[in-house]
């Protein structure tokens, strides 16, 4: 298996990406060739636990931001989109999980479209769903995810992916600790019960800080279900008040050397997101049919 290199990926990566965060993630990208370096735990921990403590976080009740992916191809062609995001969190009432609305602010061919999802608890055994705006044809469309691996906007994350995983749906265990950069990692592998999974098992990286409340997954590997490595995600968390929210994530496709970057910036939390504007009604008429939603400063190309 060909494995990006450090020069193919370095320029791209120092556009996004500060110069500190950018050394830790060459770093733990060339990983593979760097001998194993274990460390003995304050106290026993179990993969779980450390899931359980660093894995899960709280999100606000509420989300605005804009959100932005960037899509780059082994040649080096590139895709930008940028959306207003509004997220709620129904934190498993009526066996609703979250739902989503994406309006399309760029590119400017595609302003009007938006997008609309709600996912479900586990124990609802059902798909999320989905709805798409187009303006060219003035009509909703629901779309229906036949695969839980099709692609989330075209980019490297599946929808799986960005499906939060009750904790009891996989098996963890807890590998052994990391350090890299003057900084310390619990590497935990999670391998899922059910029978037909999308991947053998993710491994997950979750920085070691001294209060438990610090302590954040910073890193995912991916393995296809013959066992290869087949992505690696990396995450940078923002803080807003006391929510934890994406700040830059970087997706790669170790099989395409296909590349995601997800931006989130201007996040506000707790804002008073009703229940009444995750509707058709919203998705056609767009960020206008919602009471005080503030204007966003304009997108810059």
């Amino acid at each position: 298996m060909t494995l990006i290199t450090e020069n193919q990926i370095l320029t791209y990566l120092n556009m996004i990406w500060p110069a500190k965060i950018l050394s830790l993630l060459l770093i733990a990208i060339c990983l593979s060739v760097v001998p194993k370096q274990s460390f003995a735990a304050d106290k026993p921990l179990t993969g779980r636990e450390i899931v359980e403590r660093c894995g899960v976080k709280y999100g606000g009740d509420d989300q605005r931001s804009q959100f932005e992916v960037l899509l780059r191809d082994q040649q080096g062609n590139e895709k930008r989109s940028v959306y207003l995001r509004l997220w709620k969190d129904y934190k498993g009432v009526n066996n609703i999980v979250d739902k989503m609305l994406l309006f399309t602010e760029y590119p400017p061919d595609a302003q009007g479209a938006a997008f609309m999802r709600a996912t479900y608890t586990p124990d609802l055994k059902k798909a999320a769903d989905q709805w798409i705006y187009l303006p060219v044809l003035r009509k909703i469309r629901r779309v229906t995810i036949r695969d839980q691996g099709d692609s989330f906007l075209n980019s490297e994350l599946t929808y799986a992916d960005i499906t939060p995983r009750a904790i009891d749906e996989d098996t963890h265990k807890l590998l052994d600790m990391r350090e890299m950069g003057g900084m310390q990692f619990y590497v935990v592998e999670s391998i899922p019960k059910e029978s037909r999974p999308l991947y053998s098992k993710r491994v997950q990286w979750f920085e070691k800080t001294p209060n438990w409340d610090d302590c954040a997954k910073v890193r995912i590997d991916y393995y296809d279900l013959k066992g290869g490595l087949l992505k690696e995600q990396f995450i940078k968390w923002q803080r807003v008040d006391d929510a934890w929210i994406w700040d830059r994530v970087l997706v790669r496709n170790v099989e395409t050397l296909h590349a995601s970057v997800f931006l989130i910036t201007d996040a506000k939390i707790n804002t008073g997101i009703t229940d009444d504007i995750f509707t058709e009604r919203t998705l056609r008429m767009g960020p206008n049919a919602i009471p005080k939603l503030n204007k966003k400063p304009d997108t810059k190309d």
